[in-house]
């Protein structure tokens, strides 16, 4: 009893130590299969972004508390959030007077790179007079700023890196409670709302790739006439998969019943997975990070009152949020002791009759 005992718990321990995703067969005392679904890895997630926790010096200068670049790909997780970037960079832009030190390329760059990050810079040019010449913006995904918080490098990758001159790159940042060295973006609290989308998104996609549906079973009870025809069979599903996997199927039972073989569907993913609830959810989270009225991105409303005067929320949006960042990117004038960002208000067309 213990012999048999003991032969069952190794057989389950077996069979418990297979890997995700692999096939289990059982050859003795018959033909069983069974499939084991391993969880879903996803490229990108928050964790993953958020693990730094600090900003730890390598010697030379301070790792940034986020990973830049997973941060600058999760900008593209949803279209809300790109599309609200782009918004502010827009506003700030038709509002900005160009001047012959910053130009308003120079200057469209330098606020896209404080909306997705935190951080601005401004490489400061000087002629041999040590006159400024023009200010150029440095990309801040790979800017690094020095243990002396006052030496700037431009690091692209191993051993492929520039140290700039001391005192000739502006650097602005967002305010951050947990260090002083780098910029956080204010849209860092939605990021998870950002990738739920996202991937909501990319279920759905591959939903209706596969046919509007999860899967199946294929449960057979007719007896096989050749157990060859069974194994053929099987391999034939395990290998239809991605594109072109719907193919037909021919099997030859003579003498079976009705229903010998049958198609159950695994679940009705239209019914369960609220994809629409999901949108619309995670759009509300962006859209209260990003502070943006929602009649300001193009957003149709779902309500016959709808989302009110877009006139109205453009004023107040200007007075609570575009003002504020114009006082913010002011600074770089008392950096330089030149006024070189200067704005014209926002003022909407008058309406028409």
């Amino acid at each position: 009893m213990s012999k048999n005992r003991n032969r069952r718990s190794q057989d389950l321990a077996a069979t418990t130590q297979a890997r995700e995703g692999e096939l289990l067969v059982k050859d003795q005392g018959g033909q069983s299969m069974a499939f084991t679904f391993g969880d879903p890895v996803p490229v990108l997630d928050g964790r993953e972004i958020l693990d730094y926790l600090e900003c730890w010096a390598n010697g030379r200068w301070y790792e940034p508390p986020v990973s830049l670049d997973g941060l600058a790909r999760s900008t593209k997780a949803s279209v809300y959030l790109q599309s609200g970037l782009n918004f502010k960079r827009n506003a700030l832009a038709r509002t900005f007077i160009p001047h012959r030190l910053l130009s308003r390329a120079a200057f469209e760059q330098i606020v896209m790179d404080w909306g997705w990050c935190g951080n601005l810079y401004l490489e400061k040019r000087d002629n041999m007079l040590r006159q400024a010449l023009g200010l150029k913006p440095c990309l801040a995904k790979y800017m690094r700023r020095g243990t002396d918080l006052v030496t700037y490098y431009q690091v692209r990758g191993w051993k492929d890196e520039h140290e700039f001159k001391t005192g000739s790159v502006c650097h602005l940042r967002e305010a951050d409670i947990n260090q002083e060295v780098y910029g956080l973006p204010e849209w860092l609290a939605s990021l998870q709302s950002a990738l739920l989308n996202e991937s909501a998104t990319l279920f759905r996609r591959k939903y209706y790739q596969n046919g509007s549906h999860a899967g199946f079973i294929l449960y057979m009870t007719d007896a096989a006439q050749n157990e060859d025809f069974v194994t053929n069979l099987r391999d034939a599903m395990k290998s239809s998969k991605g594109p072109g996997n719907f193919r037909n199927l021919f099997m030859y039972a003579p003498g079976g019943k009705k229903d010998g073989m049958q198609l159950i569907p695994i679940s009705e993913v239209a019914a369960k997975d609220d994809f629409a609830s999901i949108k619309n959810i995670s759009r509300d989270d962006l859209l209260a990070a990003l502070r943006i009225p929602p009649q300001l991105m193009g957003i149709v409303p779902q309500n016959a009152g709808g989302f009110g005067s877009i006139r109205d929320a453009a004023q107040v949006w200007a007075l609570n949020e575009l003002e504020p960042v114009q006082a913010r990117l002011a600074q770089i004038n008392d950096w330089l002791g030149e006024e070189v960002v200067r704005f014209n208000p926002y003022e909407l067309p008058a309406a028409v009759n």
